[in-house]
């Protein structure tokens, strides 16, 4: 991360939470150190700002590769943006791709980072939480780091799906419950134990957003007959 983050850390956070007037409650909840994940509901592009403004330690998360890929002044603003406020980045999608994105918030935890993570895995659109996908709780299983569920609260009113701006005339909300310690679900290879730590830790953002529940992935519309039958068959979304 470097200077850019540390001009983030101490500089960018400090002005969002001065413009923003963000309400954070449950601050002492969070771990001073050691690693920590951070599992929040997902509603705007402006949550992976509001946890690290938030937060009363070094947050990272993962971001989308292209954004830092850009060429030109605007391509170096936008990489510099989302280095400064915490953002690794990595290849988006399945198979292989999804594996590597694991491992590397694995290596971040094994060094004693925090990372923010959607269980979601994606914006819900319509405002509910839906059911969480099992990647966040095989992390936790398999490093030990304590999960510390966040509710987000207002950021889709400060900036909506499709907006090209924030607004100013919104105030977010920030909850920070308290740590949840998964090892009594049993062990990272087992599915029963990453599909019930995952459904502890959803219970706990629920309780903190208060979200309507929609019972459902949150998934794209399938694109074909296959990919329709791939979804209606039970299986483990990582």
């Amino acid at each position: 991360m470097g200077a850019t983050y540390a001009f983030g850390r101490y500089f960018v956070a400090p002005l969002g939470r001065l413009v923003y007037r963000p309400r954070v409650e449950g601050k002492a909840n969070v771990p001073k150190t050691g690693p920590v994940i951070f599992a929040s509901n997902h509603l705007s592009f402006i949550d992976s700002v509001a946890i690290p403004v938030a937060a009363p330690r070094p947050v990272h998360f993962l971001a989308k590769s292209s954004y830092f890929e850009g060429t030109g002044f605007s391509g170096w603003l936008t990489r510099e943006f989302f280095l400064a406020i915490g953002a690794v980045p990595v290849q988006r999608g399945a198979g292989q791709a999804a594996l590597d994105a694991l491992d590397q918030q694995r290596k971040l935890l094994l060094e004693g980072n925090a990372v923010a993570l959607y269980p979601e895995g994606t914006r819900s659109l319509d405002g509910r939480l839906y059911k969480g996908r099992t990647g966040v709780a095989f992390l936790a299983l398999e490093t030990g780091a304590p999960v510390v569920p966040v509710g987000l609260i207002g950021t889709d009113r400060v900036m909506p799906v499709g907006a090209k701006f924030p607004s100013f005339r919104e105030r977010v909300t920030v909850r920070f419950g308290k740590p949840l310690d998964l090892s009594h679900h049993g062990p990272a290879s087992s599915g029963r134990a990453r599909r019930t730590a995952t459904d502890e830790i959803m219970a706990a953002i629920h309780a903190l957003s208060g979200q309507e529940l929609a019972n459902a992935y949150n998934e794209a519309p399938a694109s074909n007959p296959i990919e329709r039958i791939k979804q209606v068959l039970p299986h483990e979304r990582r």
